[in-house]
C-alpha cells in the first residue's frame, strides 16, 4: 500500500533589514527630537529673564482668563447638551429637528465665525436690544465670547452624549424592567454609569479642543492667554513669546490628558481583573 507523500511548503524567511515603515517612523522621531532639542537650545540662548519678569504676571492674568472661558463654557455647555441629546433621541419631529438643525448648524461652521457672528452680528441690532434690555451682555466680549463657546461645546456634548447613551444595549433596559425598576432608576443605575465610561474620552478630547481653540478670542479684544502674548509680543518683537504661550498651552493640554487617564483607569479597574 503506498502512501502519497505531501510535500509541506515552508514560509518564506523575514525580509533583512528594516521594514519601510520602521524606517520612517525611526526617521519622523529623530526629526521630532532635533527639533525639540533646537527649541530647546534656542529658549537658553534666548533667554531674557527681565522680559520674563515683566510679563510674567501678564501670562498669569491671561492663563487665568483662559481656564475660566474654558470651565463656565464648559459647565454651560454640559447643561445644554442634556436636552438637546434627548431631542436628538426622540422619535417626535417637533423635538428631534430642532436639536438636529442646532447640532448641524454648530459643528458645521468654524467657532470663530460662530464667535463673529454672535460679537459683531447681534451689535448690528444695539436699538433693538437696547429695548429688550440685553445690550448690557452682548456689548462685553467676555460675555459673547462664552456665550459662543457654550453655545459650540454644547452641539459636541450632545452628540457624545448620545453617541454614548446609544451605545448601552437595549438588553440594559429590558434587564432592569425585569427587575421591576423604575425607568429613572435603570438610566441613574445602570444606563448612565455604563455611558460615561464611553464618554469619558470624547469628553476629555472636548475640553482639550475648547483650550486650544480659546486662543481666537483673543481677537474679539479678551485678553486672554494669547491675547497677553500678542500684546507682550507687539510690545518687544520677540519672537519668544510666543514659544512661551504654546509651551503653556503644551503643558495645559498634557495635564488634562494625564488627568483623563486617571479618570479612566480608576473607573475601569474593575474591568481588568
Amino acid at each position: 500500500m503506498s502512501v502519497a507523500s505531501e510535500t509541506v511548503e515552508r514560509p518564506a524567511p523575514p525580509p533583512r533589514g528594516w521594514p519601510t515603515a520602521r524606517i520612517v517612523g525611526t526617521a519622523l522621531l529623530a526629526l521630532w527630537a532635533a527639533l525639540g532639542l533646537g527649541l530647546l537650545v534656542y529658549l537658553v540662548s534666548a533667554w531674557n529673564p527681565e522680559l520674563f519678569s515683566r510679563y510674567a504676571p501678564y501670562y498669569l492674568s491671561g492663563l487665568i482668563t483662559t481656564v475660566e472661558l474654558v470651565a463656565v463654557s464648559i459647565v454651560i455647555g454640559a447643561v445644554l447638551s442634556i436636552p438637546i441629546a434627548f431631542g436628538r433621541m426622540s422619535s417626535k419631529r417637533r423635538f428631534a429637528w430642532p436639536a438636529y438643525a442646532f447640532v448641524y448648524f454648530f459643528r458645521g461652521t468654524p467657532l470663530l465665525a460662530q464667535t463673529f457672528l454672535i460679537y459683531y452680528g447681534f451689535g448690528s441690532f444695539r436699538p433693538e436690544l437696547q429695548a429688550a434690555g440685553l445690550w448690557w451682555f452682548f456689548r462685553e466680549a467676555w460675555y459673547c465670547a462664552i456665550f459662543a463657546f457654550s453655545l459650540n461645546t454644547a452641539a459636541y456634548q450632545a452628540e457624545i452624549l448620545r453617541g454614548a447613551l446609544e451605545s448601552v444595549g437595549r438588553g440594559q433596559w429590558e434587564a432592569g424592567k425585569a427587575l421591576g425598576l423604575s425607568k429613572w432608576l435603570i438610566f441613574r443605575k445602570i444606563i448612565l454609569p455604563q455611558a460615561m465610561l464611553v464618554a469619558l474620552r470624547p469628553y476629555g478630547n472636548e475640553i482639550i479642543l475648547m483650550i486650544k481653540g480659546s486662543a481666537i478670542v483673543a481677537i474679539i479684544t479678551v485678553y486672554d492667554l494669547m491675547g497677553e502674548t500678542r500684546r507682550a509680543y507687539s510690545r518687544t518683537f520677540d519672537f519668544q513669546t510666543y514659544l512661551w504661550a504654546a509651551l503653556i498651552y503644551l503643558a495645559i493640554v498634557e495635564f488634562l490628558r494625564n488627568i483623563i487617564d486617571f479618570i479612566e483607569r480608576r473607573l475601569t479597574r474593575h474591568l481588568k481583573r
